[in-house]
């Protein structure tokens, strides 16, 4: 198959403003930049841990002087546990990934350091109480990490990337682009390659848009094109990044292995085990309940609030689809006007829909309470009862009304095979930003690879999109 030969509708653009005086085509820098800010931030971590150490030991400022002496072991650790260097190999770069990481580099660091300590000291510096350091470490980890990758972000332009390929693949690549700023990469042009003849041929017109990356999203392509790609990149200091084509043949539980030389991809094609299920229904109720406890004050600032504004009810109830279709009354704080459902068809005529989902980004029926509670998703909060009662789980795909359910084509059925979710892929993966399609396709691969690790991290991803309301209607 031979290469189109124009460059696709993607303009090519020059570099952003005031980016000359960065490298161009030379990203390896960012790398170093960032490894040097996550160091900082570890090097924070270690630090928090000495001085809670020394509180909360018998040690005091003794043992929190020759914890913080330690503070280079923390850093070579953090390196053998992969932490610096993930980033430059991945093309989206989130802490939430690296959770499980950052927990053993805390528990084995802090271990380490509390053993030398102690043999330094020459008594025991262990009590329950040291406990609590290992746990302010861990949040300080994710935390501080978290704000080193927002200020990295800040402080260098993003990377400029080059599509390679057309069609419904590269426009999937292009949208995910657009959807997850995190990326932190900027299309600036486009052009379909086929073989490696066709590179050749482009070669210069390649080089011309200084790209820092390359997305090779084709459907087809010879099997030397990706081999001369590996060998521009390398030369050129360029990234490189191979979106699947046959996103269909991933979608069930996929990991994958060697025999030998040969590569073979493991598929994961029975059902969730009983076990995975009963801590999933173990972790929501107890998770629910902390934060029923912990969030009451908000909630009644927001029960406050509502009746200040337009007086009771509080809560909204409304019928929703829960697993297999099943009809449960989901409970919200009112974010609307009373009445505000018989104004609804009015707004959106459900049989004219072109597809049984809809999102109204100004709808005038939300009042100037429920526009905050609705920006920081705190009229969610109520469903935690839900979550007790057994109708939700913590993490799942959202619960949609019953008469869109209705309207719903057989592709659509499969987000009703699991308990819907307070959060869940779709918050995670653009809110109300994505059409039906992409949501179905985020929600089927996480009923496809459901698992508590990653409900878990789930979990850790909302809490960006909360703070930040992107995609909140």
């Amino acid at each position: 198959m031979r290469a189109v030969e124009h460059v696709t509708p993607v303009v090519a653009t020059a570099p952003e403003e005031g980016s000359e005086r960065w490298p161009v085509g030379r990203p390896w820098w960012r790398d170093s930049l960032r490894r040097r800010m996550l160091a900082g931030a570890d090097a924070t971590v270690a630090i928090v841990f000495s001085v809670a150490f020394g509180i909360l030991s018998a040690g005091g400022v003794v043992a929190a002087f020759w914890a913080a002496t330690l503070l280079p072991v923390w850093i070579v650790l953090a390196k053998l546990h992969g932490l610096y260097d993930r980033d430059h190999r991945a093309l989206r770069h989130l802490t939430a990934d690296e959770l499980p990481s950052l927990f053993l580099w805390v528990v084995t660091s802090g271990a380490l350091t509390i053993i030398v300590v102690a043999r330094i000291s020459g008594h025991s510096v262990v009590s329950l109480r040291v406990v609590l350091a290992f746990g302010v470490a861990c949040l300080a980890a994710a935390c501080f990490r978290s704000a080193a990758r927002f200020a990295w972000r800040n402080v260098v332009p993003r990377d400029r990337t080059v599509i390679i390929g057309e069609g419904s693949l590269a426009d999937a690549a292009r949208r995910k682009l657009e959807l997850f700023h995190e990326i932190h990469a900027q299309p600036v042009g486009a052009m379909s390659l086929a073989s490696a003849r066709d590179l050749e041929e482009r070669r210069a017109e390649l080089r011309a848009l200084h790209p820092d990356r390359l997305l090779l999203a084709a459907l087809s392509f010879d099997d030397d094109l990706l081999g001369e790609l590996i060998s521009f990149c390398r030369q050129a200091s360029v990234k490189l990044t191979v979106v699947l084509a046959g996103r269909r043949q991933f979608g069930a539980a996929v990991q994958l292995g060697r025999i030998a030389e040969l590569p073979v991809l493991e598929y994961n094609t029975a059902d969730v085990s009983r076990s995975t299920l009963l801590l999933k229904r173990l972790g929501d109720v107890v998770l629910a309940s902390v934060l029923l406890v912990v969030l009451a004050p908000l909630f009644a600032l927001a029960a406050l609030a509502t009746l200040v504004e337009s007086g009771p009810p509080v809560f909204f109830k409304q019928v929703r689809a829960g697993i297999s279709g099943r009809p449960f009354t989901m409970w919200k704080f009112r974010t609307m006007v009373r009445g505000a459902e018989a104004q609804l068809r009015g707004l959106v005529p459900f049989e004219e829909l072109d597809e049984p989902v809809f999102k109204l980004r100004r709808d005038p029926r939300v009042t100037r309470v429920g526009r905050i509670v609705r920006r920081f998703s705190i009229d969610e909060l109520p469903q935690l009862f839900n979550v007790l009662r057994g109708d939700m789980s913590l993490v799942g795909p959202r619960p949609e009304q019953a008469d869109l359910v209705a309207l719903y084509r057989p592709e659509h059925l499969v987000r009703l095979q699991v308990k819907p979710g307070l959060t869940g892929p779709m918050q995670v993966f653009g809110r109300g930003e994505l059409s039906l399609e992409e949501r179905i396709a985020v929600e089927q691969d996480y009923i496809e690879n459901l698992t508590l690790a990653r409900d878990l991290r789930i979990l850790a991803m909302t809490i960006a999109p909360v703070v930040s309301g992107r995609g909140a209607f």
